[in-house]
């Protein structure tokens, strides 16, 4: 059922099934919020409350950061904005903050698009939809992008769910990530290098306690199984988990705990990001998707609570 509200998220639209509820919000094609019976699984945010920390976002045609925003593709030079001026970065695409228009809308599913129009830094003109669907196994969100254009257009990207179990603390919550690398990062929080994690403190390829670990992690080298990699947060006192799940085009893992928020949402939750590629994929190139003009991509990620 749609609901049109004067609130800064724009139009609510809301989905049911199976004992579960979530609401996809109009700025941004944004989850706002998802819950498995009573039972928040997202740590949202209300309706007339702007995305905090990008929470619950589409990150899109780059997910994390660029470098000064400045990238060459096929040997043309190009400036974004630098969305993050503090640390002089582009951050999380182009998308997060306009309005998706619905589609389609049946009571356990919906479909939002965005058409990105070509602009100085990302002079390619690019089509979004969203499908967002719940049923017993959970929530599940198929994502696909064409490229409009005449030519060649890089593309990367990634979504920002906040994870929560109610009545555990993020130093309690128990982790899996089936990742045997990290990016390391410098003070703006650019990959300088990777280095493996078997063996120290930001190994979870077994789950265990996050204790007091400060993570805002990206980890390659995932693991998928059957096509699928996971990533889990358990409750170490119950049988309660939550997982997400993401497909083979996405090939690294950010986890976030939340530990540069402010107020009540200091490490509150952990925000689990499926991302196609690394931080600064534009300027380096690595796992950047480049979509051929009229090229359709699809990819799709979801969340078990």
């Amino acid at each position: 059922m749609t609901s049109v509200v004067a609130a800064k998220s724009g139009t609510q639209w809301s989905i049911e099934s199976d004992g579960q509820s979530a609401v996809v919000v109009e700025v941004g094609g944004t989850l706002r919020s998802y819950s498995a019976g009573d039972v928040a699984v997202l740590d949202g945010f209300t309706e007339d409350e702007l995305s905090p920390a990008s929470a619950g976002q589409i990150l899109a045609p780059w997910p994390n950061r660029i470098r000064d925003g400045k990238y060459t593709f096929e040997e043309q030079a190009y400036q974004l904005p630098l969305t993050e001026p503090a640390r002089h970065n582009a951050i999380h695409g182009l998308v997060n903050w306009s309005r998706w228009s619905l589609v389609e809308q049946t009571p356990s599913a919906l479909t939002l698009e965005y058409d990105l129009p070509a602009q100085i830094g990302y002079p390619w003109w690019l089509t979004l939809r969203a499908t967002w669907s719940l049923s017993a196994a959970g929530l599940r969100c198929d994502t696909e992008v064409v490229n409009n254009s005449g030519s060649n257009a890089p593309w990367g990207y990634s979504v920002h769910p906040y994870l929560q179990l109610a009545g555990v603390s993020v130093d309690d919550t128990v982790l899996h990530v089936p990742g045997s690398t990290r990016i390391v990062a410098d003070s703006r929080l650019l990959p300088i290098g990777a280095v493996p994690v078997p063996g120290t403190e930001y190994d979870f390829s077994e789950p265990r306690r996050i204790g007091d670990l400060v993570l805002d992690t990206t980890y390659g080298d995932i693991t998928h199984t059957d096509g699928v990699s996971e990533v889990t947060l358990a409750d170490p006192a119950s049988d309660r988990k939550v997982v997400v799940w993401a497909d083979e085009k996405f090939r690294y893992w950010q986890v976030f705990s939340g530990d540069t928020l402010h107020g009540e949402r200091f490490r509150r939750s952990v925000a689990v990001e499926p991302m196609t590629c690394p931080p600064d994929a534009f300027r380096t190139g690595r796992d950047l998707v480049v979509l051929a003009p009229g090229e359709r991509w699809s990819a799709s990620w979801g969340i078990r609570g």
